[in-house]
């Protein structure tokens, strides 16, 4: 669906992008993360065309981008951008008919969006007169009705309690399912963990991971098991620092220390009845922290 190549930008003497290199596959979520100032709302406007690169190519569905690929391209920006003083339903029918939608399309979508998240009795309210979670529906409402190829979410969970958060990571799914890709741009690792089929970060400008999430979570593995033992013996080798999480039930973690999981496996069998033995992996959280602090101490 896109391509970014040697993408590079800066505002004076401040690097914001350097030889960034992306593909984003078609039908996909792709998780775009970093810390604040890194570069990603850099990177989100220059696709959206709203600033300019210094130098670098954008492809998006096989061709360079140009202007007419914006109502091709939704996007919803961490800082919203409602009409406080207008009704719902009179600007959502504006950003439709800013999108290219005859009067009689936009009124059908956005007649089926509110249904669909029961705000229908929304409509003759203004943006000013709603809560911060209401008014975020409304955005993604505006942000999707023109069914875009490819949809930007910078931090689309912001304002939401769990319940509606909810609502809209099953409607970002449902697009997805649809055909939609979606570039997801945010610090909830766990909603990171749940929804993206491939994460790249960027951290001082700079891309410094990139792969689906297996990928990523495999590159940064310490090759340690966690392993549970009912009723160990007493020549147990004293280093594996058991921890008792049950009375006669016991657990370790270890590394594999040359060995193959087959092997460790076996070895921790001739001690006792095994209930468990897992590959401890790191979070997408842990691994963000420990990305960002590396690039911190340099």
């Amino acid at each position: 669906m896109l391509e970014i190549t040697n993408l590079s930008k800066a505002f004076g003497d401040k690097q914001a992008l350097t030889d960034i290199d992306l593909i984003v596959p078609e039908g996909v979520i792709f998780g775009l993360l970093g810390p604040n100032g890194a570069g990603k709302t850099t990177l989100i406007r220059i696709i959206n065309q709203i600033i300019e690169a210094d130098r670098g190519q954008i492809i998006l569905e096989g061709q360079s981008i140009s202007p007419s690929d914006i109502r091709k391209i939704g996007y919803l920006p961490e800082e919203r951008g409602l009409y406080k003083k207008m009704k719902v339903w009179d600007q959502l029918i504006y950003f439709a008919r800013l999108k290219g939608l005859s009067s009689q399309e936009a009124k059908s979508r956005i007649d089926k969006w509110m249904k669909k998240l029961e705000i229908d009795s929304w409509k003759a309210k203004k943006i000013e007169d709603l809560s911060k979670g209401m008014a975020q529906k409304i955005q993604f409402i505006a942000t999707v009705i023109h069914e875009p190829k490819l949809l930007i979410l910078d931090e689309p969970f912001s304002g939401f309690d769990p319940v509606n958060a909810e609502i809209i990571k099953n409607e970002i799914i449902g697009l997805k399912e649809s055909g939609t890709t979606v570039i997801l741009s945010t610090h909830r690792m766990e909603s990171v963990e749940l929804l993206c089929d491939r994460v790249a970060m960027i951290n001082q400008s700079k891309k410094i991971l990139d792969g689906t999430i297996r990928e990523v979570k495999n590159s940064f593995k310490p090759e340690i098991f966690e392993v549970t033992l009912v009723d160990i013996p007493d020549n147990l080798p004293v280093e594996y620092g058991a921890t008792e999480i049950a009375p006669g039930e016991w657990n370790f973690q270890t590394s594999l220390n040359g060995q193959t999981p087959n092997e460790l496996l076996s070895q921790f069998m001739s001690y006792g009845q095994v209930t468990q033995f897992d590959e401890v992996k790191p979070t997408m959280e842990e691994i963000f922290i420990h990305q960002v602090k590396t690039a911190e101490n340099g």
